[in-house]
């Protein structure tokens, strides 16, 4: 069944305290003096291509995207002035970020300032704990509280063996089977969903995440597509950033299945997901052990007797490897750039400097 789909700009009457918006002593100790009495704080609530749509505690606005606010996503905290023009971007809680699909060096702003990240996976065919793996490593790394939420309970034959998948790659990871159709079985998420909160979601495409949005939101506010059933795979539904207000108080905030999520710059991140890893490399014999066939090797051994698994070793390895060769590219971007600048404020320097003879 498709729903037609509802915008947060298209609700324009709503009005959110700034506590009800997320405004914490965190983004409030940043405003200047001046600020106090002339700034507004706002909040994106909306991104698209070219416009941003943000919340008040008085209305919603529109704002065209201009070149001074590169970057700004969706949970990010602004301050507009009295004719409700870009006046700055206030520094983030938490940042959610990924190298550019495609072949482009560019880093991707997903998401900003969000408390509690569900990593939405189905329990079905398309069930990778690979992948729950990579969206572990960019939630650790901006330092929000991640929660892994299996859907289609329903429909699946077995649900304790996917919670036990899970949990074996972390004891205190919480992790909560549902079906995103019925309220009562989304109710176990409620202790996440209090007011202020900024909830978001991580998944790729046809996990059921649209579908566990509208159930949170008690509407139909996410278009949702049918599952190919020859391989348990879905359909790109979601097309925009939203943040959306709860019944409880919360915000939760919706983006789209990401087909290509790279890590980048994501070395603490990835170590956190994979803790005993870290811990069991400290147990070997030398310091510079490979885990290849050296002596006192802690990771092997523990291969060996069943306390590891090849596959998260393997995992572990080439995360690692990926994001330090996506973060080595983007260093030598950024350090091209600089370069450039200092170039073309050189040629600027003495173009001045001509003219004045």
């Amino acid at each position: 069944m498709t729903y037609s789909n509802q915008t947060a700009s298209e609700n324009a009457s709503v009005n959110l305290s700034l506590h009800e918006l997320g405004w914490k002593p965190f983004f409030q100790q940043q405003l200047t003096l001046d600020e106090w009495d002339d700034a507004i704080p706002a909040r994106v609530v909306e991104q698209h291509r070219s416009v941003i749509v943000i919340q008040t505690e008085d209305e919603r606005l529109s704002l065209p995207v201009l070149p001074d606010m590169t970057g700004i996503t969706v949970g990010d905290w602004l301050l507009i002035n009295r004719e409700n023009r870009f006046s700055r971007l206030l520094d983030r809680q938490s940042l959610f970020s990924r190298k550019a699909a495609g072949g482009k060096v560019n880093s991707q702003c997903i998401a900003a300032n969000v408390d509690t990240v569900f990593i939405v996976s189905s329990m079905n065919h398309d069930f990778n704990l690979n992948r729950i793996e990579r969206f572990l490593a960019l939630v650790h790394e901006a330092g929000a509280e991640p929660v892994v939420v299996l859907t289609k309970a329903d429909l699946c034959e077995d649900p304790q063996s996917y919670l036990q998948q899970v949990r074996s790659m972390d004891a205190m990871l919480m992790v909560e089977p549902v079906n995103a159709l019925d309220t009562h079985s989304v109710k176990a998420l409620d202790s996440w969903c209090s007011m202020g909160k900024t909830i978001a979601f991580l998944g790729s495409s046809g996990v059921g995440k649209s579908t566990l949005v509208n159930t949170l939101l008690h509407r139909q506010s996410q278009t949702t597509g049918n599952i190919r059933e020859d391989d348990s795979k879905g359909r790109h539904t979601t097309t925009a950033r939203s943040l959306h207000p709860m019944s409880s108080g919360s915000l939760l905030l919706d983006t789209p299945g990401m087909r290509e999520l790279q890590l980048a710059d994501c070395e603490q991140g990835v170590e956190e997901t994979f803790a005993d890893i870290q811990r069991l490399t400290q147990q070997c014999q030398f310091s510079d052990c490979q885990h290849n066939g050296e002596p006192g090797c802690a990771i092997e051994q523990a291969i060996d007797d069943g306390q590891l698994e090849p596959r998260r070793l393997n995992n572990y390895r080439k995360l690692m490897r990926e994001q330090a060769m996506n973060a080595a590219t983007l260093a030598e971007k950024r350090a091209r750039d600089k370069s450039l600048s200092r170039l073309y404020q050189s040629v600027q320097n003495e173009s001045r400097r001509r003219k004045k003879g």
